[in-house]
């Protein structure tokens, strides 16, 4: 079986697109959970691990300014979000209690990251189409490395891409969305190598700014344009941030 996803519309409840909704919703999520909750159990429905993909030759432009950014920022919520939905649909050969409750708690950060940016950009950017054929499900770490390798690339993307962010609110959201995403990096650290520096070390967090690493979106796109079918065309969402 490849593992290729092809994600149906979502199953939860419809979120309107107008930047005012998108900002209630993130806040009425931060305050009561209640989000988290539903997404986490509700998306075993839409996964389909051998769902016929879209043509590679397909290909999505990201849009210009701040909503650039946002579009920038949905795929690679997809991208994570499809990770984790084919690991638990796929889960390695005794997979254990606390692995599965790990990756199930990210996984609907994840889908909850996703959701708010769909809900932010309306049709700006579609339902993408992923194939993981290189990762190894049956393999613990490789599963690891993969996982880690996703979050890494999606806190330097924020960190990267949160300068050129104009709006206020987008910007507080991003920085909410780039913590969580930060915490999962750090345990996904400690599982590679555990009683190490590994989830703040040197070649996580610059020892002259003591901040973590940060990566431009012409770093990132290529990163996760190999998982991805559809060909992500950001030239004129990069020729606006110049």
């Amino acid at each position: 079986m490849e593992n290729i996803t092809n994600r149906p519309e979502t199953t939860t409840s419809e979120m309107a697109s107008s930047r005012r909704s998108f900002l209630r919703v993130a806040g009425a999520a931060a305050v009561t959970g209640g989000l988290l909750t539903a997404c986490s159990h509700a998306d075993d429905n839409y996964l389909i691990p051998s769902g016929s993909a879209r043509a590679a030759g397909d290909t999505v432009k990201l849009p210009t300014g701040d909503v650039g950014i946002l579009a920038f920022a949905y795929v690679l919520e997809q991208l994570e979000a499809a990770f984790y939905e084919m690991l638990l649909a796929k889960p390695y050969p005794n997979m254990s209690s606390s692995d599965r409750q790990l990756w199930t708690d990210i996984r609907g950060h994840e889908i909850i990251h996703r959701e708010f940016f769909k809900a932010a950009l309306g049709g700006a950017v579609p339902t993408l189409t992923f194939n993981f054929s290189s990762i190894d499900f049956n393999d613990r770490a490789a599963v690891l490395i993969a996982a880690e390798a996703f979050e890494k690339t999606g806190v330097g993307a924020y960190n990267g891409a949160g300068k050129y962010i104009k709006d206020a609110g987008y910007l507080t959201l991003a920085g909410k969305i780039v913590s969580v995403e930060t915490r999962h990096h750090s345990i996904l650290r400690e599982l590679q190598y555990p009683k190490s520096d590994a989830f703040a070390g040197p070649t996580i967090v610059t020892s002259d700014t003591g901040l973590h690493l940060a990566y431009e979106p012409t770093y990132v796109l290529p990163i996760a344009q190999k998982y991805i079918l559809e060909t992500i065309d950001a030239s004129a969402l990069v020729s606006s941030l110049a």
